[in-house]
């Protein structure tokens, strides 16, 4: 499936891109059962916000049960100080996690693409498991910022071997906060690891190494439809959408079935089955 070019742009600087790759009708079908979902929730806490901040994910059940289920997340500014929401509902919800490639049917049937296991083999993954999937909205004027960041960090192995899956759903620019890379840092070292103790997780400390900045990065502004693969240890981070138009996407999160999997990953499958790709 990935041309020579594609194999060795992901050797050599982290990450490759395939344009195309969803069609129009896989598009509409995921936001339209993504928009159905979150109306089908009838959870509005506060308390549901997603946050890139480490301490309020610490002691946080309805996140971690989320590893097996359909949950949402609210945008981290959706509240005012009096608990309200400060835009319509539709469009405060930050995203849908974590098990949506094997609770819902249409994400399922779309997760296991077949041609997103020749891409798994092309990447060097012998045995590819699905262990994760999100649906990010990035909302229109509230969408946060996801800082710089490793996902090996969340999904350790060894040895490591974890591949994200990132689908432009609409087109991604800097307006409204496309994905920043830093090519060839997946070389340095992996910074942190997210680690669970029974019901509290932690942030670890592996490597001082300074994080990426938009002065060494670039930007990724892809159309609808492209799917970005990249590497575990590359560096990436997306800014706050303050724009009028949404950036929305979906990810998945692939490890190598012969590579051992961390048991204190905060994402671990007790009552789901690990697939692969149809």
């Amino acid at each position: 499936m990935l041309s020579a070019e594609q194999k060795d742009q992901f050797v050599r600087e982290g990450y490759t891109l395939v344009e195309n790759l969803l069609s129009p009708e896989h598009l509409s079908a995921l936001k339209q059962r993504a928009n159905e979902l979150v109306h089908e929730w009838v959870d509005d806490s506060p308390a549901h916000t997603f946050s890139t901040d480490n301490d309020r994910r610490n002691e946080d059940l309805y996140f971690l049960n989320s590893a097996e289920a359909i949950s949402c997340f609210f945008e981290e500014e959706a509240f005012d100080s009096a608990g309200k929401l400060v835009q319509d509902r539709d469009l405060s919800i930050n995203k849908i996690g974590h098990a949506l490639h094997e609770l819902d049917p249409v994400f399922d049937r779309i997760s296991h693409l077949p041609v997103l296991g020749e891409i798994a083999a092309d990447l060097g993954l012998s045995k590819p498991q699905i262990r994760q999937s999100m649906y990010i909205f990035k909302q229109p004027r509230i969408g946060g910022a996801v800082n710089w960041h490793q996902d090996a960090t969340f999904f350790y192995t060894t040895p490591l071997s974890v591949v994200t899956y990132w689908f432009a759903l609409e087109d991604a620019t800097l307006e409204n906060g496309c994905l920043w890379v830093e090519p060839g840092s997946h070389e340095g070292p992996l910074r942190e690891r997210f680690e669970r103790d029974g019901e509290k997780t932690c942030m670890r400390t592996l490597d001082t190494m300074p994080w990426p900045t938009e002065s060494s990065g670039v930007p990724l502004e892809v159309k609808a439809g492209t799917l970005v693969c990249f590497h575990g240890k590359l560096p990436h981070y997306s800014a706050p959408n303050r724009s009028d138009k949404s950036r929305q996407a979906y990810t998945l999160h692939v490890t190598d079935g012969d590579a051992e999997y961390a048991d204190n990953n905060w994402l671990q499958a007790r009552t789901l089955a690990l697939r692969g790709f149809d």
